[in-house]
């Protein structure tokens, strides 16, 4: 990997007495999917806070392309090329497709007290630049309300690429998408990887990160426990070490003695 757009180096965060994260590292690259995995309190909610500013770490470093930083708000993160694109996706659902896509950047004509947003030329952007994600808005001024999740989505990951983010942090894009829809999010994480774009991928389903990541980290209370590269594991191994395949077997011998 040449020099990354992101990394942690031996990170922890605590609250109090409790540590949520110990001495996590990760690297993650431009035209890369960075898959981080695990189950429900394996810290991937405090990672993605540390990673979009919310929360500043206890130990380590942040690197971003290089220069160490300590982010000390979302706003920073954002300024930074680091897009977050969270579960609830911050969209509003009364709202127009066009307006969602912009949320306050929208392009603007004439000038001083006569200035204007320019209506036709952000329908036509955001019309377009959904395009390029493989979906046709025939009505952008149609509420996002009436879109897919699968579609809402790929606008906010659009609009992320437009507004220029070099790191995308997706936090479960996919946990209650259908499998059409969650193909669809797949697709446009593809698409902003082949932008150029260093996507992470934050998921509890080893199914979806294998057919679109590169390097996968796998997450257990709040440690490190394993890291893959593509293609040196098979998605059954992922799959395997995901799921704890040793307790499986386990837990099924028990269940299989009850019988």
């Amino acid at each position: 990997m040449t020099q990354p757009l992101l990394e942690l180096r031996n990170v922890s965060k605590n609250f109090g007495s409790v540590v949520a994260l110990n001495d996590i590292t990760i690297k993650v690259g431009a035209n890369e999917v960075t898959c981080i995995l695990g189950d429900n309190g394996a810290g991937k909610s405090t990672l993605i806070k540390i990673l979009s500013g919310a929360h500043t770490q206890s130990e380590g470093e942040f690197l971003i392309e290089g220069e160490v930083v300590k982010l000390s708000s979302p706003r920073e993160a954002i300024d930074r090329g680091i897009a977050t694109v969270f579960q609830d996706l911050a969209t509003v659902p009364l709202l127009s497709v066009w307006r969602n896509f912009f949320l306050g950047q929208e392009p603007e004509l004439g000038w001083g007290p006569f200035k204007q947003i320019h209506k036709k030329r952000a329908r036509e952007i955001a019309k377009a630049k959904l395009m390029e994600m493989g979906i046709d808005i025939r009505d952008p001024e149609q509420a996002i309300g009436t879109l897919s999740g699968g579609e809402r989505q790929s606008v906010v990951i659009s609009r992320a690429m437009h507004f220029g983010a070099k790191v995308l942090i997706l936090d479960e894009p996919t946990s209650a998408l259908g499998v059409k829809q969650s193909g669809r999010v797949l697709k446009s994480i593809l698409a902003a990887k082949n932008s150029g774009i260093g996507v992470i991928f934050i998921t509890h389903n080893p199914s979806h990160a294998y057919l679109v990541g590169d390097r996968f980290y796998l997450l257990n209370r709040g440690k490190l426990v394993n890291e893959f590269e593509k293609d040196k594991v098979s998605r059954e191994e992922l799959i395997r070490a995901m799921s704890g395949g040793a307790e499986l077997e386990t837990l099924a011998h028990e269940l299989n003695q009850n019988i």
